[in-house]
């Protein structure tokens, strides 16, 4: 694939994303009448379902990142090169922001919004790097040994990490800065985005140190 075709592939993944991510949350929200988990879930199982679609879709294309964290450990492999990293996770950024704006359409909403859901304190930051830690030993744990299974690795952790972290298990960058410019049920006050970003990138390199252990001197079968 020419670097265009993978930029282009992250683009309308990351963009398709966000929309679910905000547009779900947003039909949730309406249709909860006040229930927060019913909301909850409802934001959950949208954004489960999509990425196991968009994996399986992109996949071939870029290697279906769509996250800034996912791409840094791949580069910190010596899978990307410095100016591929740097290219691709500008746009995840700008694909997040736009995914963002889109569902705001979808629903009537400005287009532009700044968050005013705050979400801070110890308990958000650890549950961020668990989260992140764990979406990159879902993809780091299967992508060479069993890669056919990545999009439901993926999707599945992060069904289950809407539920166990306090976070809501937002494990991305991109998503965060992208959340912030949404004030409806899935939005991040921007103040709270640099400490998300921070603990996201500290749990992902915590998982590549583990699975650099595990594979020290592995041979594949």
């Amino acid at each position: 694939m020419t670097m265009t075709q993978k930029l282009v592939a992250e683009f309308v993944g990351t963009l398709m994303l966000l929309a679910t991510v905000v547009g779900s949350g947003i039909m949730g929200e309406t249709l909860a009448a006040g229930n927060d988990a019913v909301a909850l879930w409802g934001n959950t199982a949208a954004t489960g379902a999509i990425l196991v679609v968009l994996i399986m879709i992109f996949g071939p294309f870029s290697g279906a990142h769509f996250n800034p964290a996912v791409t840094l450990v791949f580069f910190a492999k010596g899978q990307l090169t410095r100016t591929e990293a740097t290219a691709y996770i500008l746009t995840q950024i700008v694909a997040g922001v736009a995914g963002v704006m889109l569902a705001h359409a979808m629903f009537d909403q400005a287009i532009v919004q700044t968050s005013l859901n705050v979400r801070t304190g110890t308990g958000q930051w650890i549950s961020e790097g668990v989260a992140t830690f764990g979406l990159l030993a879902a993809i780091l744990g299967t992508v060479r040994y069993r890669p056919e299974i990545v999009p439901y690795a993926v999707g599945l952790y992060i069904t289950a990490g809407y539920w166990f972290t306090a976070s809501t298990s937002f494990a991305n960058p991109a998503v965060t800065i992208a959340r912030s410019f949404t004030n409806t049920f899935s939005g991040i006050a921007p103040a709270d985005v640099l400490a998300f970003i921070a603990a996201q990138i500290v749990g992902a390199f915590i998982a590549l140190f583990l699975f650099k252990i595990l594979e020290t001197n592995k041979v594949d079968a």
